[in-house]
């Protein structure tokens, strides 16, 4: 008898675990279809208020999903902006009525033969925060009683995407406090931060299709690629801000600044208690393999090849990339021309081949990041 007491299995016990944020959601979605088997696509979007734009971050999809990766500016979209402007969901029981949308985001609704769509907006202490999507494939299925159950799916997925979102968040603030030290002791950090940043997002978005990367994945590597140098913050100011050429002794104290920065990294997840944060892993690799080399003549390890973590190589691409276009006090701009050659020139010794064309062949978006983030007088 007792036993028949814990016969009933939670059907969402893995929301409990310390699994990733796809893997809540596509368990989610499963309980949904159980009920709701027409329930075809499960996504959030979240706002970026800094750049204004609204961006996938992750996705359950019955059969593919090509919205992976998907970003565009919330005023470019009309009918999604419409959404905030009435302050309330949108229930579209026949896409039809969009068919003749230009939008890339319409197009690829199109593409995937969805019929109908719920959109709920989403908000954290009275600010916009993103959207939760349902999809069907089938049109007229968003009927009142399916909707009261969606209402409640999507707050409990929206707060779910909120609490992993602030718990990095929190990191993020702890480990920025940090990257402004840096920054004080030395200004030229400021701008160079900004834009490798982008870079970083933008060859990692480019590699997704080959590597695999989830939204998840390349929104980490964007956020904490500034942290590569925090290591900086216990070099010496006569090394750090020297202008001319380090001799060999003082280069081998600035080359410590990665195992250093690994070390204050180690330091401040446990202080903060955020040791066990989804892909931090990928913040330890940046900060401390980011001058490895492909050949293997890097530091702090010497690692070689694939041996180096594809986020670290990401970063050493966008670094070097920023460095050689812009100002130093012992050198003058160079420009993306020349740059992309010297590049070229440490394809396999140096750099990863795909990191170096991912940039190079997107010169459109390094040019539009420059001109978005230019390098200003002080840094």
């Amino acid at each position: 008898m007792l036993k028949k007491l814990f016969d009933y299995q939670d059907s969402l016990a893995v929301l409990n675990n310390d699994g990733t944020l796809q893997d809540k959601l596509t368990s989610i979605h499963e309980v949904i279809t159980t009920t709701f088997d027409f329930i075809d696509r499960i996504a959030i979007a979240v706002y970026e208020q800094d750049t204004e734009e609204l961006k996938t971050f992750v996705a359950s999809c019955h059969g593919e999903n090509i919205l992976r990766h998907y970003r565009a500016r919330l005023k470019d979209s009309p009918s999604l902006l419409e959404i905030l402007e009435q302050g309330r969901p949108r229930v579209v029981n026949d896409l039809e009525i969009f068919s003749a949308g230009r939008h890339a985001h319409t197009r690829c609704i199109a593409e995937m033969k969805f019929a109908a769509s719920y959109t709920m907006p989403v908000y954290q202490h009275g600010s916009f925060f993103g959207f939760v999507f349902f999809n069907s494939i089938h049109a007229n299925v968003f009927e009142e009683k399916v909707l009261h159950q969606m209402d409640l799916f999507g707050h409990m997925i929206s707060l779910m995407v909120m609490n992993e979102l602030s718990c990095a968040y929190a990191m993020n603030a702890a480990l920025k406090t940090t990257e402004e030290i840096v920054q004080q002791r030395d200004p030229d950090t400021g701008s160079h931060n900004d834009r490798m940043s982008r870079y970083a997002r933008l060859i990692a978005t480019k590699l997704a299709g080959k590597y695999d990367l989830s939204d998840e994945y390349i929104e980490k590597v964007a956020i904490f690629s500034p942290l590569h140098d925090i290591g900086k913050v216990s070099i010496p100011d006569s090394i750090l801000l020297k202008a001319g050429r380090l001799t060999e002794k003082e280069y081998e104290i600035m080359k410590t600044h990665s195992v250093l920065g690994r070390e204050m990294v180690d330091r401040l997840l446990a202080n903060f208690g955020f040791e066990d944060v989804q892909y931090v892993n990928i913040l330890r690799n940046i900060t401390e393999y980011h001058h490895e080399a492909m050949n293997g003549s890097g530091y702090p390890q010497g690692l070689q090849g694939d041996a180096i973590p594809l986020e670290a190589r990401i970063v050493a691409v966008a670094d070097i990339f920023d460095a050689l276009t812009s100002v130093r006090p012992y050198k003058e701009a160079w420009t993306n021309e020349k740059a992309f050659e010297m590049l070229m020139q440490q394809l396999n010794s140096k750099l990863d081949e795909d990191c170096v064309y991912a940039l190079i062949d997107n010169q459109a978006e390094v040019e539009a990041i420059q001109q978005q983030y230019k390098q200003d007088p002080y840094g």
